[in-house]
């Protein structure tokens, strides 16, 4: 009876799942203090256990692999060195170890030997001291890239990968936020730039931590996704000198060494088991503000460069797998470059595809992220020849991963060999940088002529680029400025780039803005110009929120920040493209941040004007149909007018579960000259300006109970301005 009420107790506990050892056979005898195990192929990196730590590398040409252990990771000198067996150690391509003893926080590297036959794509050298692809954290304290670029040995001046346990961490029930794209408005920013200025006041400037402290900041605007530029561990010395006093190095941070690791110059801690909690808890902070993490990531290229560029990692451990390669005759001793930067990622290997998606995976189960802007793109749908793939493996499989699903994922669709996707990216669920919405709302807010049509597209999603693949408005992500490029405020101010900051005679970053100054270059204490410029500013934030899609600013944009007309700022981290938050509490920053948030907050309101469907010409019970196009004459938009400047649209409200009351017309007015509009009579319905641009705060953008109602059937636009009314029932 006692053996039956032990046995019933023992079915009734839940079991408690222990998994397999990644150890394997042991190929040391006990009592050693860092006994070697067999260990496994996967997964790759390195896995902490309790008692050791399993490391695997793929290398399928490598005729030998040394796994050095440092006590800390900044050590000169390794303390074990441990040869791989070719047999033992080694399952296909995949060479592997576990090591007890070892402990998080302790620092690893490679040597790997082989081939040194540059022309059939080997680059093999044993004294370079190399990193794992996968590590969660590289240390740079000894890291010197000019001895990374030339024989000899590096030991002492080499990147060294730090064991890390990502599983220690509290994420107080924290989930990614799931938000629609149809109401995503994506605020893209630098997490260094934004608090890096004195004048931001936190405790730790340039940070993750303070970015926490600026959320009030970004919850207030209303933007409810942030898009970081490069967070991925990156050497900010590849681009390293000085020009007129002043230090130059690698801002943005497209340039990635580690595609696990969070980028180290943001963390506070000099510890770099420390810098993935440090990220991970912005991350929670911002979901808790509502807020989702979106990543500007970059899997076309690495930092080692071209042949003349530094070994650190790949191009040491497997060459020809991880890049593509070109030469002479058919040899592979070069380096494609489709990207710009010298190299390009070998994105459809095996294990270049591999890679990608582990990254991708780790990101969103392990750091929480929501989704990931991918840099130039294009080149992920390349084969190794170079020729875009019609099914493209990886793009394929980020589309179809059941985790990475969860995840939305943004192509730049366009690479820097030409290759331009707007509207016809692989894959169905990826959006795309909308690089012709840009420029058409630039060119017409601007003024150029005949636009009108192209206007009208872009106003409402798109179509003519994405529906004829079944795709949907939200595939289009709309931006009139972005990290390179001018600021909103410079599109205004400026004809011309101006970076001779840059120390390269101005000769860098593109030279066709459409923009236009307002009849004065840079800077003026001209009132009527400055005027004008913040005009401009409002028509161009008004056409981004009224238009179908997923709408990103920049950040710094909605206080008109300045890069004083440097249009390519890459390599300053200075005041040039840090905030400056004592012009942010200025008043006329204020007016204009006001303006940002009003409008957003309006966005919201009628959001069922910006859902994910196209317009279909359905009516609602006021007549009103979904979308309607006019000129300064109801229902005459002037399509054929090939000087036209001007175009107005009334978006009826058809939503069955209301009392499709929330009509919206609006008039743009891109004339020199004041232009008198006809707006809709409707029965029952009555307008109320909501947005005139031409007016000064606080009547540019009106709270409800401000609304001016309109009591004729014409308005009058200034010159250069935008209107909008909003409906309202008739009492």
């Amino acid at each position: 009876m006692a053996f039956a009420k032990a046995l019933l107790l023992i079915m009734t506990i839940s079991p408690v799942l222990i998994e397999p050892s990644l150890k394997r056979n042991p190929i040391e005898p006990s009592g050693k203090s860092y006994r070697l195990y067999q260990g496994s192929p996967h997964p790759f990196g390195s896995t902490v256990e309790n008692d050791g730590v399993n490391f695997s590398l793929y290398s399928s040409s490598a005729t030998d692999v040394k796994l050095l252990i440092f006590s800390k990771p900044d050590d000169l000198d390794p303390l074990i060195e441990i040869s791989l067996d070719g047999t033992e150690n080694r399952s296909f391509n995949i060479w592997h170890v576990f090591v007890e003893g070892i402990k998080p926080g302790m620092g690893y590297a490679y040597r790997v030997d082989g081939p040194r036959e540059p022309w059939n794509g080997h680059r093999f050298d044993p004294q370079k001291v190399l990193v794992d692809p996968y590590s969660k954290g590289n240390c740079f304290k000894l890291w010197n890239r000019g001895s990374a670029c030339v024989p000899g040995d590096n030991l002492h001046q080499s990147l060294r990968s730090v064991v890390i346990d990502v599983n220690a961490y509290d994420w107080e029930d924290d989930q990614p936020l799931k938000k629609p794209m149809a109401e995503t408005i994506v605020y893209e920013m630098h997490v260094g730039g934004f608090t890096k200025s004195a004048t931001s006041g936190v405790e730790n400037p340039g940070t993750y931590l303070g970015l926490i402290e600026k959320i009030p900041y970004l919850k207030s605007l209303g933007v409810t996704a942030v898009e970081l530029l490069p967070v991925f561990s990156f050497d900010h010395t590849d681009v390293l000198k000085e020009f007129e006093g002043r230090q130059l190095k690698n801002y943005w941070g497209y340039s990635t060494m580690g595609y696990f690791a969070a980028h180290q110059d943001y963390c506070v801690s000099d510890d770099t088991t420390k810098h993935l909690n440090e990220f991970r808890d912005m991350v929670k902070a911002l979901h808790k503000a509502g807020i989702e993490v979106i990543l500007d990531v970059v899997y076309n290229h690495t930092d080692e460069g071209n042949h003349q560029g530094p070994m650190f990692s790949f191009k040491g451990i497997d060459n020809s797998s991880y890049y593509y390669l070109t030469g002479a005759d058919g040899n592979k001793d070069f380096y494609y470059d489709y990207t710009g930067c010298g190299n390009t990622f070998n994105c459809n290997h095996p294990v270049g595809e591999k890679l990608i998606i582990d990254s991708l995976r780790f990101w969103v189960k392990e750091m929480h992220v929501d989704g990931f802007r991918f840099d130039e793109g294009s080149v992920l749908s390349r084969g190794e020849d170079g020729v875009p793939l019609e099914h493209p493996p990886v793009i394929w499989s980020i589309e179809l991963d059941d985790l990475l699903g969860q995840a939305k994922v943004i192509a730049e669709a366009w690479d820097a060999a030409g290759l331009y996707q707007i509207g016809a990216f692989p894959g169905a669920r990826w959006a795309e940088w909308n690089g012709k919405y840009r420029d058409c709302i630039r060119g017409f807010i601007k003024g150029d002529p005949g636009l009108i049509g192209e206007l009208a597209a872009r106003l409402t999603g798109s179509a003519d680029l994405y529906q004829y693949r079944h795709h949907e408005p939200t595939n289009s992500v709309n931006f009139v400025c972005a990290h390179d490029g001018f600021t909103l405020y410079d599109l205004t101010a400026y004809n011309e780039k101006h970076n001779w900051a840059n120390g390269e005679g101005s000769n860098d970053g593109i030279n066709d803005n459409v923009s236009w100054n307002c009849g004065v270059e840079g800077e003026t204490t001209d009132s009527w110009i400055n005027d004008l410029r913040k005009r401009q500013v409002k028509n161009f934030a008004v056409t981004h929120m009224l238009s179908m899609g997923v709408p990103m600013i920049v950040a710094g944009d909605e206080f008109m920040r300045s890069q004083a007309g440097n249009n390519n700022t890459y390599c300053h981290d200075n005041e040039i493209n840090w905030f400056d938050w004592n012009k942010i509490a200025s008043q006329e920053s204020q007016e204009m941040i006001r303006f940002w948030s009003l409008l957003i907050q309006k966005r919201k309101i009628y959001i069922d004007h910006f859902k994910g469907k196209y317009f279909t010409g359905e009516s609602n019970k006021y007549g009103l149909s979904d979308i309607a196009w006019h000129g300064t004459k109801l229902y005459n938009p002037g399509w054929n007018d090939s000087q036209a400047r001007c175009l107005a649209m009334t978006l009826g409200d058809t939503a069955q579960d209301s009392d499709q009351s929330l009509n919206v017309h609006v008039m743009f007015n891109m004339y020199w000259d004041s232009l008198e509009f006809e707006i809709p009579n409707i029965e029952g319905l009555r307008w109320y300006r909501a947005i005139d641009t031409a007016l000064s705060s606080p009547n540019d953008i009106s709270l409800p109970e401000n609304q001016v109602p309109i009591n004729d059937n014409t308005y009058t636009l200034t010159s250069r301005s935008v209107v909008v009314l909003v409906s309202r029932t008739v009492t």
